[in-house]
């Protein structure tokens, strides 16, 4: 049976893009209990070179935007990096979680062998598009989710395995 390339992309994006929404809203009510700003959280990096806290949640949101689209053979939106509050990073999740959900299979599936464009630096980088979403996508996704998860976790907020697995 061929791979479908829907199911493989779709429920993964949606599953880890409402997980990240659910941390967020973990990591709010952990700094109301503990009476301190959430904008603390809009600071916090790893390490001083790496990118800070909405930067990875900006990331994570348009791999899955330009990914879905990619496979799609559509244009994605263009949404502007201007997120400075915890609420403005849930409504770009779910600015993106209803992007995501307007795609129906069958704009989907038999993307695997389509030939897509990745545009970088250094020139685009052309690749099938079960290679994309394999090696590309899913991998971006899951650093920068993880790479957000470790940051609110390194704060402080009570999150688990079953949080990053969408279990809870």
């Amino acid at each position: 049976m061929s791979l479908s390339m829907y199911t493989a992309s779709v429920p993964v994006f949606v599953r880890t893009l409402t997980s990240l929404g659910k941390w967020l809203a973990k990591a709010q009510a952990h700094a109301e209990a503990r009476k301190f700003d959430p904008s603390v959280f809009i600071t916090a990096r790893l390490a001083p070179d790496m990118l800070a806290f909405p930067r990875q949640i900006q990331i994570a949101c348009d791999t899955v935007k330009f990914g879905v689209a990619r496979l799609a053979g559509v244009e994605s939106p263009v949404f502007e990096d201007n997120e400075t509050t915890m609420e403005e990073l849930r409504a770009r999740i779910d600015k993106t979680l209803a992007y995501v959900n307007s795609f129906t299979p069958a704009q989907i599936d038999g993307s695997d062998d389509r030939q897509v464009s990745v545009p970088g630096r250094n020139g685009a980088t052309e690749m099938r598009g079960e290679d994309y979403l394999k090696h590309f996508v899913l991998p971006n996704l899951y650093f920068h989710a993880t790479t957000a998860y470790a940051l609110l976790r390194h704060n402080g907020v009570e999150l688990g395995k079953g949080d990053f697995l969408g279990l809870k």
